[in-house]
């Protein structure tokens, strides 16, 4: 039997994150714990949206959520999050030239 080393899981993981949404969600929440009408304020997303995005980035494992009183807040689950979405980023910045527009959609 052939093992994937958790490839499967990577793969899963770059589905997830393969939504320039959830990629905006999880640089927000990265930089501080955010409510779900922060984000929308800070988005201009629909509410329904954004705790849609925010359910599959929990379920994933990516984002964390915590009661404060009555609000919940949204966090990165852990600092590996971080680091990926801020070196996929350092690379997509590294590679575009001065020149080229990338059409990202």
């Amino acid at each position: 039997m052939h093992e994937d080393n958790g490839l499967a899981e990577a793969a899963q993981l770059f589905k997830v994150l393969g939504n320039v949404s959830r990629l905006q969600l999880l640089r927000l929440i990265g930089e501080s714990p955010q409510t779900v009408s922060g984000l929308v304020a800070a988005t201009g997303m629909s509410q329904p949206l954004v705790s849609q995005h925010l359910r599959t980035l929990r379920q994933a494992g990516l984002a964390a959520a915590a009661r404060d009183g009555k609000a919940v807040r949204y966090s990165l689950a852990d600092d590996h999050v971080a680091h990926v979405v801020s070196d996929a980023l350092e690379h997509v910045n590294e590679t575009i030239g001065p020149h080229t527009s990338p059409d990202l959609h």
